[in-house]
């Protein structure tokens, strides 16, 4: 008989750590880029960035107002790079399987909230989670204290881990003290994920959230 955990909430990113969505990112980045008369970059560049809030990232690399760039970025992926993304293997019988094992699942992304909900609609994975957060209004980036509050409050009698490809996961995971498992289906290395630990914070890292077991789960949950 499969144990209940109720106390317990995972909380994912959700590019390159349950979908791949670089064709769709890069497509419409350069899409902007060029719509605007700026010269399309490479997709390696684009790649790296991926996880900062779109703002900064075409502030990296363009004087032009970002708030324009992103306008035409999002109405490209509104209504053709949304679509352009896959679940990585073996994630959707991963989620069924914790969710049927009673954990709460969330995520919490970089990316606009309206568009997470959208893909993850046309995913049909939307109806496993308890929260999809995103930027928004109330939430601009991972380290937002709208953020870290709204987890504290709603979830105040869970254990949290905090599941991600991205340094700002780890980052997430070290403002909340909470445990951390880094998957490396992204772009960042082990190496880079552990930078943004604090000493003594359990963390495990893994190549995919389809390795993650409840034996996994309760080895980095302390009482």
């Amino acid at each position: 008989m499969s144990r209940k955990h109720h106390k317990i909430l995972l909380s994912f990113d959700l590019d390159f750590t349950l979908v791949n969505n670089q064709e769709g990112i890069i497509a419409s980045f350069n899409h902007a880029l060029t719509t605007h008369h700026l010269p399309a970059i490479n997709d390696k560049e684009i790649v790296g960035m991926i996880g900062i809030p779109l703002n900064d990232m075409f502030e990296k690399i363009s004087d032009k107002d970002p708030k324009v760039l992103c306008h035409s970025f999002r109405e490209y992926y509104g209504s053709k790079g949304i679509y352009q993304v896959k679940l990585f293997p073996g994630i959707l019988e991963k989620l069924v399987e914790l969710r049927c094992s009673g954990y709460k699942l969330g995520v919490i992304t970089s990316k606009k909230e309206d568009m997470a909900v959208k893909m993850m609609e046309y995913l049909k994975i939307n109806h496993l989670f308890d929260y999809i957060k995103g930027e928004s209004e109330e939430m601009q980036t991972k380290s937002d204290p709208n953020l870290i509050r709204f987890l504290r409050e709603e979830f105040d009698d869970f254990k949290i881990i905090i599941i991600g490809d991205h340094t700002n996961d780890a980052l997430l995971a070290s403002m909340l003290g909470c445990p951390f498992i880094g998957v490396l289906s992204g772009y960042f290395d082990e190496k880079s994920l552990l930078n943004k630990l604090p000493n003594g914070l359990e963390y495990l890292i893994l190549n995919s959230v389809a390795e993650i077991t409840s034996e996994i789960i309760h080895s980095l949950i302390k009482s």
